[in-house]
């Protein structure tokens, strides 16, 4: 089966009230579409990913730089804005199924995804829903009174997304109902015949005011784990200096396998560390030829290529230098830089702070430098 997930993300947040919109909130540096993006990159039935976005925030979309995600311009509303990434569809190859999803639910689980594309085979359609719980009442105003009224909950319950359907029949749907439609897709069907109601998940919950978002960043906080690296390098002639994967201008470099580079040594043990994975010495050895010389920067990228087929992503760093020479001072900003573009984070999640020995030990005699780190990432699930 081939699917394509449109990922609807055109509103404008009025209920959220912030100057960004809901879409581009992150977490552990990961907005609300990324997430959802990286979450679908993991099921191989989702062949194309279509991003339905307002035009407003065109710069914004453009500076995340996602790869392999079409982006469209969406409506004047939800309805608008889905019909839009059905008419591209219609007319290409290869995929008879959507998921139409709305990008204010990142907390779906992978295991509600794949029941989802597995239901569709005997289905028109596949929605989930959850129960309601909570005592309804129902608003009813006169011209002279208020009156509140309960209400049975015993047939009503709330649907999620994301929604799966056929491309032609939810596209003709659209082009003939449009009138009919009521907050989402499946409001179009007037016949629910073959129509799937499946289980929902309460995490699954639609982010639409600041407190919804941070009870997602509650949750995604309690998977947090922590880990701690350290490193050191005897200095010496005749070598390079690496620090940060920044090359140094010194007399004096680092003795190593590699490159000797010890912030990227530490930081790379604290994020391993951090996701139960080992250490740098048992995914590199230094008995391997194969490592000699190499720069730290490759095997760093390796780790976060590991780690991020697991699901975890770098939350922050704090990085402790430790060198009586060099000094680190105008370097910080760059090392920051770059340490993000490896860990694929942002600036603001890397602190870097350099430390003396006052001239004390091997440090303070400019014989050797070292490094500790404490790394926290986040599981999305």
């Amino acid at each position: 089966m081939s699917f394509c997930l449109i990922i609807l993300a055109g509103g404008n947040s009025h209920r959220f009230r912030s100057n960004i919109g809901k879409p581009y909130q992150k977490i552990a540096s990961k907005s609300l579409i990324e997430i959802n993006i990286d979450k679908a990159r993991k099921i191989k039935e989702i062949k194309k990913i279509i991003l339905v976005y307002n035009k407003k925030d065109s710069k914004r979309v453009k500076s995340l730089k996602l790869k392999n995600v079409k982006l469209i311009i969406g409506g004047k509303n939800r309805q608008q804005s889905a019909f839009n990434a059905l008419k591209y569809l219609i007319n290409k190859k290869g995929v008879t199924k959507v998921l139409i999803h709305d990008v204010a639910r990142p907390n779906f689980s992978l295991k509600l995804l794949n029941t989802i594309i597995s239901k569709i085979k005997s289905a028109r359609a596949v929605v989930p829903k959850i129960n309601i719980y909570d005592a309804v009442k129902q608003k009813i105003e006169s011209s002279l009174n208020e009156y509140i009224l309960g209400k049975s909950r015993d047939n009503l319950f709330l649907t999620q997304t994301p929604q799966a359907f056929y491309l032609k029949e939810i596209y003709n749907l659209h082009k003939i109902n449009a009138a009919k439609y009521k907050d989402d897709d499946i409001s179009l069907f007037m016949d629910l015949n073959k129509v799937k109601f499946i289980e929902g998940e309460k995490n699954n919950f639609k982010i639409t005011c600041w407190s919804d978002f941070q009870n997602l960043k509650k949750i995604f906080m309690s998977k947090q784990n922590i880990g701690i690296g350290f490193d050191v390098h005897r200095l010496v002639p005749n070598r390079k200096l690496y620090l940060a994967g920044l090359k140094i201008k010194s007399k004096l470099g680092t003795l190593g396998h590699s490159d000797g580079d010890p912030v990227l040594h530490s930081i790379t043990d604290a994020i391993l560390g951090a996701c139960q994975m080992g250490d740098i010495g048992q995914l590199f050895s230094d008995k391997s030829k194969k490592y000699k010389n190499i720069r730290s920067t490759i095997l760093l990228q390796k780790v976060i290529e590991k780690i991020k087929a697991k699901n975890y992503f770098v939350n922050n760093i704090d990085i402790n230098i430790i060198t009586q020479t060099p000094k680190i001072k105008n370097l910080k900003n760059k090392m920051i830089k770059n340490i993000a573009k490896l860990c694929e984070t942002t600036s603001d999640r890397i602190n870097i702070k350099g430390k003396t020995t006052e001239k004390l030990g091997v440090i303070g005699k400019e014989k050797a430098l070292a490094c500790e780190v404490i790394a926290s990432v986040i599981k999305y699930e």
